[in-house]
């Protein structure tokens, strides 16, 4: 056979059916917001894509009210790189639970010929997703 059918009756696209390559993040492994928490904090993390394919990507965060990422998804071409704002608003240091805070970075090769425009989709269908988790840590 020359196509492979999968239960939706979709023809699986090749690019989705290879495991997505590599991302870079700078910073590597985590975010660090400093204190006074009684106003606003922005931090810029550096995305890139080290991987030969197109690819998608899309932020998540353990806490929304606290902390807001921007843009929160996007298209990356093969060595681009995107710079991702993670804003933490004010809060009361101290009494809040701070411990599971973090943001995971999810991202998917884009079908073969697709526009360079984010689609959710691509998250939901049979193609491999790759997730990268950047814990956050406020200094007192």
């Amino acid at each position: 056979p020359t196509e492979s059918v999968f239960p939706h009756n979709q023809v699986v696209d090749m690019a989705q059916s290879v495991p997505p390559g590599d991302i870079a993040t700078q910073p590597g492994t985590k975010i660090v917001f400093n204190a006074p928490y009684d106003d606003k904090h922005t931090y810029h993390i550096k995305v890139t894509n080290s991987s030969a394919r197109r690819i998608g990507w899309a932020f998540k965060t353990t806490n929304m009210k606290r902390l807001g990422v921007d843009p929160g998804s996007g298209v990356l071409d093969p060595k681009e790189a995107a710079l991702i704002a993670v804003s933490c608003d004010a809060f009361a240091y101290g009494q809040e639970d701070t411990n599971n805070d973090r943001i995971t970075i999810e991202w998917t090769n884009t079908p073969d010929g697709a526009a360079k425009q984010f689609r959710r989709e691509w998250f939901q269908g049979d193609g491999m997703v790759r997730r990268k988790n950047l814990p956050i840590e406020y200094n007192p």
